[in-house]
């Protein structure tokens, strides 16, 4: 059987090798490039571009697993994944400790003011205006005794509460309608309305996944419920804020700053609103990297499709549905499942 890796250095060609399979490489720039690569493989690794969608899936009637960098799944078509029989699989839980990091140090870097207070000092501006000194010790803030808020309860939410309740906030609430209240006690964590973490949360970070039911949740209707001296963050999915209500409600004074290592369109364009607004810092979407994700992340993107086309359950599973479809074809017509073991009774539907 053979897997298609679109070109990158941390490719782990060698166990791929070790398995028996065959790896066809080659550098991927465009949708063409992509489905030129992946026509006739079994299993492919992909990222965030070229977009896995349903024409690149339709393309390749062999494919019977694609494994995703990371642990976001919004770049393939789930639905057309799921009606075609090939496994949508990402690695869970590889790089919860670095956005977590990452969230944590974009709320200090906000109450902290600390890229206002570098520019400051590197443009002269402590020796030459004294006086602006003073403005960043009275303007500064701590967490100590305030509401943090946190959107998404997922392994990375709770990784952040974990973190940030050692700064002492007066309470940490989160709002995921998937979550109970049972597991936010164990955490320290009071489960509320979207509504309410908006009006009551000093400072929030968003870590929900992107979908159609996420996608511009914070737009201008929420954003202008917040507190004018709220803060915001988000190392999750750009789509999740609607940037152009951010940049409108961040120049209008709705909400004090935001921090963002995700956006609308990435890489963000040099002319965004966003960009030229003085309280409002951003990141190039570097959140979830570190040189442990970058070695071990590779090896378990492999592992999931070796597992798959060896009949075992892979590490993580973003359509468990596509098991009956899988079902079903395996009664009817295998079609790209001819050949390989049969896996179901290994994987939660």
């Amino acid at each position: 059987m053979k897997v298609a890796l679109p070109q990158s250095p941390y490719n782990r060609v060698d166990l791929f090798e070790a398995a028996g399979l065959e790896v066809v490489e080659a550098p991927v720039r465009s949708k063409e490039d992509f489905i030129d690569l992946l026509r006739d493989a079994d299993g492919a690794q992909v990222g965030v571009m070229p977009l896995t969608s349903r024409e690149v899936l339709e393309a390749c009637p062999k494919l019977k697993v694609v494994s995703r960098l990371g642990v976001g799944v919004d770049s393939i078509d789930l639905d057309a994944a799921t009606e075609l029989g090939v496994l949508a699989c990402n690695v869970p839980g590889v790089n919860t400790t670095e956005v977590a990091d990452h969230a944590v140090a974009m709320l200090l870097a906000l109450t902290r003011r600390i890229p206002d207070a570098v520019n400051t000092i590197r443009a002269g501006g402590w020796r030459e205006t004294p006086r602006k000194a003073g403005e960043f010790q009275r303007s500064v803030r701590r967490i100590a005794g305030h509401t943090v808020g946190i959107v998404g309860f997922g392994n990375i939410g709770r990784a952040f509460a974990t973190r940030i309740r050692g700064f002492g906030p007066f309470e940490v609430v989160a709002y995921d309608p998937y979550v109970p209240q049972t597991a936010g006690d164990l955490y320290g964590v009071r489960m509320v309305s979207f509504e309410q973490l908006l009006e009551s949360a000093d400072y929030i970070t968003i870590h929900c996944s992107a979908t159609s039911e996420t996608r511009h949740m914070f737009d201008s209707n929420a954003l202008g419920k917040l507190k004018p001296t709220a803060l915001l963050v988000n190392t999750a999915r750009g789509p999740i804020i609607d940037g152009k209500a951010l940049a409108e409600a961040l120049e209008a004074g709705q909400l004090e700053a935001a921090a963002l290592d995700v956006t609308e369109i990435e890489p963000i364009e040099s002319d965004d609103p966003l960009l030229k607004l003085p309280n409002c810092i951003v990141t190039p979407h570097i959140a979830g990297f570190s040189p442990v994700f970058l070695e071990e992340c590779p090896i378990r993107q492999a592992e999931n499709i070796i597992r798959v086309l060896g009949g075992k359950a892979p590490h993580g599973l973003a359509n468990p549905e596509v098991i009956k479809t899988i079902a079903v074809m395996r009664s009817n017509d295998p079609g790209r499942w001819e050949g390989v073991p049969d896996f179901s009774t290994a994987l939660a539907v």
